[in-house]
């Protein structure tokens, strides 16, 4: 299947508009962004939100190749950088292949899947896309829930990674603390 001619979403642009160099140089790093986090702060965790069958966004369906009302495998987690979380990351899979190709992600539970798919050479990460989320966005209400606190618009980030032509979407969301830490780098 061609995930490629899928990706087309006129809201997921192909260069993150309005943002400061320092947040587009987070946007554009096509690395591990958990490897990043790790060498930027003294400490790092992942917060495991929610792991388990979902019902995808209509754009996230499209992309996965799933039918309109069919059910995906969602996880959400919040990064942190020491005790401030810095990232809301959403990933989607189709399930039939949490029990194929993506199995060795089925019970990955509080560790980084961003560890997991950098070190396997055979999967295949797609162009990133970029979007603002605003209020009415579903990533950005799950992110306002998760932090249990009313957030700016929040720059985005996703791509397609592919394993024996199994699609994985994964999203990052990047929180305001980010841009502190940032500013705190830079003094």
């Amino acid at each position: 299947m061609d995930y490629r001619r899928r990706a087309h979403d006129p809201f997921w642009q192909p260069w993150p508009l309005a943002a400061d160099a320092a947040m587009r140089g987070w946007l554009l790093d096509r690395g591990s962004l958990t490897a990043r986090l790790k060498a930027r702060c003294p400490s790092f965790r992942v917060r495991l939100l929610h792991q388990g069958l979902i019902r995808p966004a209509r754009e996230e369906a499209a992309l996965l190749g799933l039918a309109q009302r069919e059910r995906a495998i969602g996880r959400d987690v919040l990064l942190y950088c020491g005790s401030m979380p810095v990232v809301f990351a959403h990933s989607v899979v189709r399930a039939q292949d949490l029990r194929g190709a993506w199995r060795a992600i089925a019970a990955i539970g509080t560790r980084p899947l961003g560890a997991a798919l950098f070190a396997d050479p055979r999967i295949e990460r797609h162009p990133l896309r970029f979007r603002w989320l605003g209020g009415r966005h579903p990533l950005y209400c799950a992110a306002a829930k998760a932090l249990a606190a009313p957030l700016p618009r929040l720059p985005a980030r996703r791509s397609l990674f592919v394993l024996h032509r199994a699609p994985l979407l994964v999203t990052e969301a990047f929180l305001p603390a980010l841009s502190a830490h940032n500013s705190h780098d830079r003094s």
